[in-house]
């Protein structure tokens, strides 16, 4: 008989009331520590390269370890082709994300386990607001003009209102990335803060398309501008670039999160998106949280993974530690 996981990872999903973390303020902008940071990008790369190897989990603390995955998914569909009937299916699947036979056999039927969060289009986030009822799991919204965040700021803002008005709790905002690679810092400010206040109490995850900022450096510089604009997540991409979620980059935005918990007492989130599809490459994420930030950022309110088909292999390792045999993809069927 296949051992039981060890749940000890897997409290539930969403923080006890002992874990609230304060918002993000936001503080002035700091040129000074912007202009100072520097990144060596052979020493990240290097870094980066040993994650996968120097840790790793197995049988119950994998299954363990991956049910915690599950509750940090912003499960997403962000195709032109989405229509409601897909987006309340997605929502169904966000209530129940791992099989019943599964979830029982592992004995985690009382945890409750859901997704993080449900991110649509703002033209949908009426049906999944509707499709969420009775449950605790957020809608989030892409907004300001995504994914190229190019259309005039005046209608990125009053697209964040209208997401908010929705029913929208959390609001992904895209970074004009012009501003960073022309090192206008003040412009990337000003732009977030007013996309913050426009978000009002539903929580802001700037998006920094790290795969167009040219250079590491920049990824930071970004991630502190974003930070001290009062940003409460910074988030790798849009998942439409050409590169998305990398470890090089969540390693240099993590210390940046990190230096600004230093700097000012305020937890931020992180969360990458983006190319994520198997359950190894989540890990080696939740390996990097835990190594450069701590167990606190291994809950779904400072971080989350921006995926679709994640979902999918999480829940084939999962029958996979059950049975012993790995399942067809269409035995768990998403959207």
């Amino acid at each position: 008989m296949t051992a039981k996981p060890n749940l000890s990872l897997v409290t539930s999903p969403r923080p006890l009331p002992a874990d609230h973390v304060e918002r993000n303020a936001g503080v002035p902008l700091d040129l000074d520590v912007v202009r100072a940071i520097r990144v060596n990008r052979s020493a990240v790369e290097r870094r980066a390269a040993t994650i996968p190897t120097r840790r790793t989990v197995k049988n119950e603390w994998q299954a363990a370890w991956l049910l915690r995955a599950v509750t940090l998914i912003d499960l997403t569909t962000l195709s032109g082709d989405d229509t409601p009937g897909n987006v309340r299916r997605l929502c169904a699947k966000a209530r129940r994300p791992v099989r019943d036979d599964i979830i029982d056999a592992l004995g985690a039927r009382d945890l409750g386990i859901t997704v993080g969060a449900v991110c649509v289009y703002h033209a949908l986030v009426k049906t999944a607001v509707d499709a969420l009822a009775g449950s605790d799991i957020p809608v989030a919204a892409v907004s300001t003009g995504f994914p190229a965040g190019l259309s005039p700021v005046e209608q990125r803002v009053q697209e964040i209102r209208a997401s908010v008005a929705a029913g929208a709790r959390e609001i992904d905002i895209v970074i004009t990335r012009a501003h960073v690679l022309t090192g206008n810092y003040a412009a990337l400010y000003d732009e977030v803060r007013r996309f913050r206040e426009a978000c009002g109490d539903a929580h802001m995850k700037a998006i920094l398309a790290t795969g167009e900022l040219a250079t590491l450096g920049n990824v930071a510089r970004a991630s502190m501008v974003a930070m001290q604009a009062g940003a409460d997540f910074i988030k790798t991409s849009t998942g439409k670039e050409g590169v998305n979620a990398t470890l090089p980059f969540a390693l240099v935005m993590c210390r940046m999160i990190r230096e600004y918990y230093e700097r000012t007492g305020w937890a931020i989130g992180f969360k990458p998106a983006g190319g994520i599809r198997s359950a190894k490459n989540a890990l080696e994420y939740l390996y990097v949280m835990k190594e450069e930030l701590g167990d606190r950022w291994l809950q779904p309110d400072l971080f989350r993974f921006g995926a679709s088909s994640l979902l999918t292999d999480i829940e084939r390792q999962l029958e996979h530690f059950v049975t012993g045999r790995y399942a067809a993809a269409h035995r768990m069927p998403m959207p």
